[in-house]
């Protein structure tokens, strides 16, 4: 990851793309569950042909792939799941089916279903204070719940989407400055500048606590390799081996943390799963992986009037951008740097994977308008409101 003005300027745009308007306040769309007749892709993806009446204009929307586009950069791997089948995959020269790519911050959304196998064994309250053991008793910061930190409204100081100078991003110091080694602690250090659930700000510390509290609900007591080997078991056990993410590999800093801001690698087909498992309410082959209800946490917005771009580990559906067609209102994305993009619709039972590179500051809102555009080919579906 490059550190200069455009990792800044690269998320500023993503969150300018984001925070366009109120979210709808109308009821969630009902999630679809697999067709019977369709196969879960645990070993090998079900296909489909793409839709005949579609596939002109869909082509030309791939046309990206493999080609450097202004504003879009490299795309280098797309991914389409319609009604549980695998109807179009694309790779850039070099890439292909077997190619890991990096998360960068979609991994804070699989934060959010490592979370949620917490809850469901009944190891955690989201709504009880997470705490920290770097924090004296007292510590105000001691009394925020899991789930305002998932939700980013926990009022940490943290300075990532305006900070352009890297010296100044806090993202820059955590991952590859001072707080390196142990992001838990550098994230830990920083303090309160407002009531918690009242502000919402983008904050990848605040993921990376979280991530540092799971490693003490799975792994209590556990020295920094002991700790990093369970942690790795317990992602593969409850989220890689159910769904068939063979590829994914999260990565871990000296103290044994589990990245859970950014660093998970898994190839498109297998960040197409994790956005399947989403679309079919964390249940997967008839096993519920995530708690009843995680998904609809993880889709509706947060509670701060500035945030209602934001769910839990998730991004909502952005307001429309000047050109192109609007977003469901449906829509949410685990979302990365460079323009990582897995996106959930569940009222066309679409899951659509983008994985790549762009730095220029307008690539964020180039690609929610080439979103809304491949999105906009595949009609709604009969039963959805």
């Amino acid at each position: 990851m490059r550190i200069h003005k455009g990792f800044a300027g690269a998320v500023l745009a993503s969150l300018a793309a984001l925070l366009g308007g109120p979210a709808g306040a109308g009821p969630l769309v009902p999630l679809p569950a697999q067709p019977p007749d369709v196969p879960w892709p645990t070993r090998e993806w079900p296909r489909a042909p793409q839709p005949a009446s579609i596939s002109p204009a869909l082509e030309q929307v791939l046309s990206v792939v493999g080609q450097k586009h202004p504003l879009l950069g490299e795309t280098r791997a797309v991914v389409i799941v319609s009604g549980g089948r695998l109807i179009v995959e694309r790779y850039a020269p070099g890439y292909g089916a077997d190619t890991p790519l990096v998360s960068w911050s979609v991994a804070k959304s699989i934060t959010h279903a490592l979370l949620g196998v917490a809850v469901r064994q009944g190891r955690v309250d989201v709504d009880r204070p997470m705490g920290n053991p770097r924090w004296p008793a007292g510590d105000p910061r001691a009394s925020i719940t899991w789930r305002h930190w998932m939700g980013m409204v926990d009022g940490q100081q943290y300075r990532e989407i305006d900070a352009f100078d890297p010296v100044e991003n806090d993202a820059a110091r955590m991952l590859f400055g001072p707080g390196r080694l142990d992001v838990a602690a550098f994230a830990a250090s920083l303090p309160l500048v407002h009531p918690p659930g009242t502000h919402w700000n983008y904050n990848s510390a605040g993921i990376n606590l979280v991530a540092d509290a799971l490693g003490r609900v799975f792994a209590p007591g556990a020295g920094p390799v002991e700790r990093r080997d369970r942690m790795a078991e317990v992602l593969a056990r409850e989220l890689w081996e159910p769904l068939g993410m063979s590829s994914a590999q999260p990565e871990f800093d000296a103290a044994g943390t589990f990245m859970g801001s950014a660093y998970v690698y898994a190839t498109a087909r297998d960040f197409a799963r994790f956005g399947l498992l989403y679309l079919r309410d964390g249940v997967w082959e008839g096993r519920r992986i995530l708690p009843p209800g995680w998904v609809d946490f993880a889709r509706t917005a947060c509670p701060a009037a500035n945030g209602s771009r934001y769910g839990a580990g998730w991004w909502l559906a952005p307001s429309p951008g000047p050109t192109g067609p609007p977003l469901p209102p449906d829509v949410f994305s685990a979302q990365g740097h460079e323009g990582q993009l897995v996106s959930v619709v569940p009222s066309r039972d679409l899951v659509v994977v983008r994985l790549g590179l762009f730095d220029d500051i307008k690539g964020f809102p180039a690609l929610r308008d080439w979103m809304a555009q491949l999105i906009s080919l595949f009609p709604a579906r009969a039963s959805s409101p």
